[in-house]
């Protein structure tokens, strides 16, 4: 007889998976650039997020601290050797159909494998997750003026490795900058 790690219902620990999954998910799949390791790096978020559950849910911000531990995992990732595969897998994925529209977008995948994970996973917060400046420095380790440098470093790539045909439609627009 298997028995559950987690007992449901009562601790509120599925429901929290249920609402916040698929956001973790979308999370770890910008900042990995790969649906196989997003979906690794959202469960062992979730592993170890169950494992801190009764006192996660004590302090009342289980998202933050999910999104927390998914940024360490993914920051640190890079200092331990890769995860041994397992034989089976238990149980299909579900499709997210956010997840396809981010999957369908090669281009920005290649352009955001070329920044550095943290200027990545500023720009993952801010635009994903909509978090202030100070919320991010504090999920990277870092002040609020070190996350405006990497969000302007980070965006500064991304427009200079702009497709050539978009640089083309927008030569036409006058600059917002411009007076």
């Amino acid at each position: 007889m298997k028995v559950p790690l987690f007992p449901s219902g009562s601790s509120g620990f599925e429901a929290f998976l249920r609402e916040s999954g698929p956001a973790l998910l979308r999370l770890g799949h910008l900042l990995t650039l790969d649906r196989a390791a997003a979906e690794d790096l959202a469960q062992e978020t979730y592993i170890r997020l169950g494992l801190a559950w009764s006192r996660v849910r004590r302090d009342g911000n289980p998202v933050g601290y999910a999104r927390r531990t998914m940024l360490n995992l993914f920051l640190n990732s890079r200092r331990r050797p890769p995860p041994t595969p397992v034989p089976v897998v238990p149980e299909p994925a579900r499709d997210d159909p956010a997840l396809a529209a981010v999957d369908s977008a090669a281009v920005i995948g290649q352009i955001l494998a070329g920044l550095p994970p943290q200027q990545r996973a500023a720009l993952a917060l801010r635009y994903l997750d909509d978090l202030p400046d100070a919320e991010i420095g504090a999920l990277l380790g870092c002040s609020p003026a070190t996350v405006r440098s990497h969000l302007s470093r980070g965006l500064s790539t991304l427009r200079s490795r702009r497709s050539p045909l978009e640089t083309t439609q927008m030569e036409g627009e006058p600059d917002a900058r411009r007076p």
